[in-house]
């Protein structure tokens, strides 16, 4: 044996605090040995109660090092030079990265080796490993942050008459089999990393900017916090019809409830970017990271098929009565548009997914409308854009409507922005709106 210290042996001459060090290093590398009795320069110092000494490794490590380390260790006394000496051989473990309970899956608790030193880790290394421990799935990663609450998660379940004890963050996946937070946790936790960030606009460009907020907590917080900013921007204006009044709102709650939650579900969290919503006069986008999943493409999220990127938290919205089935969000944003020109615009590239709704009561000029069956006022609105200006006897013509009914249509149109009228009398004409 030549006693010399590297990569895979290190020498201790009594058993201390950075034992534990050493072991969560050989474990998160290659693995190695360890020589309780040796001193750094090699020479045999020899222990007097190996037994003993190796049961007070066993013991340090016990609860010191998670997760749970004692399969990869085995204990084994030496006589070198006539003197005793343990040697803990350490494996290289297969639910890396193993860390100091105490401080956590942090640089300061995670360790490797180093050529003949154990060094704390980068933040990275540690999220290398952990993916190849626990897979692509961000769900099911250990998360970095175990120092976690649950306030506002709790308060969601305890409105619904749900149980939110431990049994149920194992079932659900908040927590793994070896007691250890998860990312689903993270996300589910008043610590949360990952934000939803809210801007508006006068106009319909970025050009003027009124206002812009950032949501953070658990995303079940963010979520209620952001649907009632966004309703705040949710105006009802009023059509008349004679002495009927109808109130339409800027956009259909359904359709926002569900491209917001489409925002939180399918968002890839493995990417730091929050998710960002823009709100215009004509439209509102909806901007998460993450495009679609490899096979899957556009045409199939319009038909209705969905893989979800995040099963486990679309069943904790499921469970929590926020979502209805999978698959059915996209259709319904469709469905509550269906009596409307405007429709919504769905779009995916390789690492993005947007939505935008469009405003209801806002009917710009330059807008493509679909030919097949038109609403009157549509029709009203693609007369214009061939011809420029139109009478009254011009939409009774083409409508096939008499006097009064395009009396009452026209000027319905020039009460809600959409045209203009000009002259007076039997000279009146209309023309589109801002022309």
């Amino acid at each position: 044996m030549i006693f010399q210290e590297s990569e895979t042996v290190e020498f201790k001459r009594i058993v201390t605090e950075d034992i534990k060090k050493e072991i969560i290093a050989f474990a998160n590398s290659n693995g190695g040995k360890i020589y309780v009795g040796i001193e750094d320069d090699g020479m045999v110092s020899g222990i007097a109660h190996p037994d003993e000494t190796a049961l007070q490794i066993r013991n340090m490590i016990r609860d010191a090092i998670k997760p749970d380390i004692t399969m990869f260790i085995h204990y084994e006394t030496l006589v070198i030079q006539d003197k005793s000496v343990v040697c803990v051989e350490i494996q290289r473990g297969t639910e890396r990265p193993y860390y100091l309970s105490k401080k956590g899956l942090r640089p300061q608790g995670v360790y490797v080796r180093q050529g003949y030193s154990s060094v704390p880790a980068t933040d990275t290394a540690i999220r290398q490993m952990i993916k190849e421990t626990d897979g692509d799935h961000f769900e099911d990663r250990r998360s970095l942050i175990q120092d976690l609450s649950f306030d506002y998660a709790q308060k969601s379940f305890k409105q619904r008459d749900l149980d939110f004890g431990l049994p149920q963050q194992k079932t659900l996946g908040i927590i793994n089999s070896d007691d250890i937070y998860t990312n689903l946790g993270l996300l589910l936790s008043d610590q949360c990393v990952h934000t939803i960030k809210v801007a508006s606009f006068a106009g319909n460009d970025q050009d003027v900017f009124q206002d812009r907020r950032e949501f953070s907590g658990s995303l079940l917080e963010q979520l209620d916090a952001v649907y009632s900013y966004i309703d705040l921007h949710n105006n009802t204006r009023a059509t008349f019809n004679g002495l009927l009044r109808t109130d339409i709102r800027d956009y259909n709650e359904a359709a926002l409830r569900e491209a917001l939650l489409n925002s939180l579900v399918h968002r890839d969290y493995s990417f730091s970017a929050s998710t960002l919503i823009s709100i215009y006069d004509d439209r509102i986008e909806f901007l998460s990271v993450g495009g679609l999943l490899a096979g899957i493409s556009l045409d199939d999220v319009m038909m209705g098929l969905s893989i979800c990127r995040n099963s486990k938290l679309a069943n904790v919205f499921y469970r929590l009565e926020l979502i209805e089935a999978y698959g059915t969000g996209i259709r319904k944003i469709i469905n509550a548009y269906k009596d409307s020109y405007r429709k919504p615009l769905i779009e995916a590239t390789t690492n993005a997914f947007k939505i935008v709704l469009p405003n209801l009561n806002e009917y710009p000029a330059d807008v493509a409308v679909p030919p097949n069956n038109p609403s009157k006022e549509v029709q009203v609105l693609q007369l214009l854009r061939s011809k420029n200006s139109i009478t009254r006897k011009d939409i009774e013509s083409h409508l096939n409507m008499g006097q009064s009914s395009a009396a009452r249509l026209l000027k319905k149109m020039v009460d809600s922005h959409l045209i203009q009228q000009q002259g007076v009398g039997r000279n009146t004409y209309y023309v589109l709106q801002n022309q």
